[in-house]
């Protein structure tokens, strides 16, 4: 795939970018060239081979999922708590 001058401008204005007018031709180019090498990309077979997050098998701790009363240490450390909230001053009038 291939980009012009026109197609970058528009990418360019979509993206909230100021590119300059000179600058469009070799972006283009460059655009053009990541494009061409995700191209080449697509044909790598990949077949048999299971999608991942990570390169390195490292799984996740778990822990157990108890109910805690977490909200009530909480409020227990704040400035000021009434009726199960947190009080703060009053910011508008």
């Amino acid at each position: 795939m291939s980009l012009e001058k026109t197609t970058v401008r528009t990418i360019a204005f979509l993206a909230r970018i100021a590119v300059p007018e000179e600058d469009l031709e070799p972006l283009a180019r460059e655009l053009s060239s990541i494009l061409h090498w995700i191209e080449h990309l697509q044909t790598v077979d990949t077949t048999g081979i299971a999608p991942m997050a990570s390169v390195a098998a490292i799984g996740l701790p778990w822990r157990e999922d108890a109910c805690t009363d977490g909200a009530c240490a909480v409020l227990a450390n704040a400035p000021g708590a009434m009726d199960g909230f947190f009080v703060v001053p009053k910011v508008v009038e």
